[in-house]
C-alpha cells in the first residue's frame, strides 16, 4: 500500500442544483441542496484513499463548527488528519456551487481570512514517510514548503496547477509531475493553445508536464517532449464538481505505484469520469475495482 501526502485546502462546499446557471440577476429556486467537503487537496485525498492508499491531508481549518464538520468527513472516508492545524477562533472556508442539469457548475469560493498562510509548521513533518506529495496551489507557502521538503527526501512530488493569485513558477520547478488545469495552464502561459503552453511549462521543470481539458481528455508531454493525448471518457455526466481533483488524487496513487505516464493518466481519467456520473464532489468518487472494471469496458 503506497503511502501519499495531499497539502492544501479543505472547503466546505453549499452545492445548489438548477435546471440552468443563471446568466442575469435575479431569484433562482434550486431543486436540490447538497453540503459536503471540498478543496482541491482534500478531495484529492478522499480519491486517493478510496482507490486504497494510506493517506494524510496535511493543512488547515478554523476551529469552527464547519472546521470540524470538514475533519470528520475526512475521517469518515479513511483520510487521516493528525497533520492538520485547527486554527482557534477562525472561521473555515466554503464555497458556493451552483450546477446545471448538464453537470456544468460555478464555483463563488470564499478562502478564510483568518487561516494564516504561514507554513513554517510542516518542518516538524517528516516527508521521507511517503511514496508521494501531492499539493494544491491554493494554499501556496504550504505547497512550497511541502514540496521543498518531499524533494529533499527524495519523495516524488505531484502539483495540482491550478489558477490561484501568486506565481506557481517556483512550485513546478519543484514538481516530478505538474497536471495543470487548462484555466491553470493559459495563466502561466497565456495567448498559446494548450501544446504550446505546455511546452513553454516544461522549460520551468525536469519534471513531466500535463494539462486536463474536460470532456477532451489529458494532454501531456512525455520526457522526449512528444505530445501524447488520452481522450476523455464519455459517460453520462450529473455533476463535475471535484472531477479535477479526483484526477490528480488518483495520479498521484498511480504515480506512486510506479505505473506509467500513459497507465496513470488513463486511470485517472477514467476515475474522474465515474465521479462525474454522481452529485458531489464525493459521493461518486469510484474505488479501485471500480475504475478497473470501467477501464475494462474500452480494452
Amino acid at each position: 500500500m503506497v503511502r501519499i501526502a495531499c497539502v492544501g485546502i479543505a472547503v466546505q462546499d453549499r452545492i445548489y442544483t438548477l435546471d440552468a446557471l443563471p446568466h442575469e440577476g435575479g431569484k433562482y429556486v434550486a431543486q436540490h441542496y447538497r453540503e459536503v467537503g471540498g478543496g482541491p487537496a482534500a478531495t484529492a485525498a478522499v480519491a486517493a484513499a478510496r482507490l486504497g492508499a494510506q493517506v494524510d491531508f496535511i493543512g488547515r481549518v478554523g476551529d469552527d463548527a464547519t472546521g470540524g464538520q470538514l475533519l470528520a468527513e475526512l475521517a469518515s472516508f479513511g483520510v487521516n488528519t493528525a497533520q492538520v492545524r485547527q486554527v482557534a477562533g477562525a472561521r473555515s472556508s466554503q464555497s458556493a456551487i451552483l450546477v446545471d442539469a448538464a453537470g456544468e457548475r460555478v464555483i463563488v469560493n470564499y478562502s478564510s481570512p483568518d487561516l494564516p498562510d504561514d507554513a513554517a509548521w510542516l518542518g516538524a513533518i517528516d516527508f521521507s514517510q511517503y511514496d508521494a506529495v501531492l499539493a494544491d496551489v491554493r494554499w501556496h507557502d504550504g505547497a512550497l514548503r511541502a514540496l521543498t521538503q518531499a524533494r529533499r527526501a527524495g519523495v516524488m512530488t505531484l502539483l495540482d496547477a491550478d489558477v490561484t493569485p501568486q506565481d506557481i513558477r517556483p512550485l513546478v520547478a519543484l514538481s516530478d509531475h505538474a497536471a495543470f488545469s487548462a484555466p491553470g495552464l493559459a495563466r502561466l502561459a497565456p495567448g498559446v493553445g494548450p501544446e504550446d503552453g505546455l511546452k513553454m511549462t516544461k522549460t520551468l521543470t525536469n519534471g513531466q508536464v500535463y494539462v486536463t481539458l474536460g470532456k477532451e481528455g489529458c494532454l501531456w508531454l512525455e520526457e522526449n517532449a512528444t505530445l501524447r493525448h488520452q481522450p476523455g471518457f464519455t459517460v453520462e455526466v450529473m455533476d463535475t464538481t471535484g472531477a479535477g481533483d479526483v484526477f490528480h488524487g488518483a495520479l498521484a496513487v498511480m504515480l506512486a505505484q510506479r505505473a506509467s505516464p500513459q497507465e496513470a493518466v488513463r486511470f485517472a481519467s477514467a476515475a474522474a469520469a465515474l465521479k462525474c456520473t454522481r452529485p458531489g464532489g464525493r459521493a461518486g468518487i469510484p474505488d479501485c475495482d471500480q475504475t478497473r472494471s470501467f477501464l475494462s469496458l474500452f480494452v
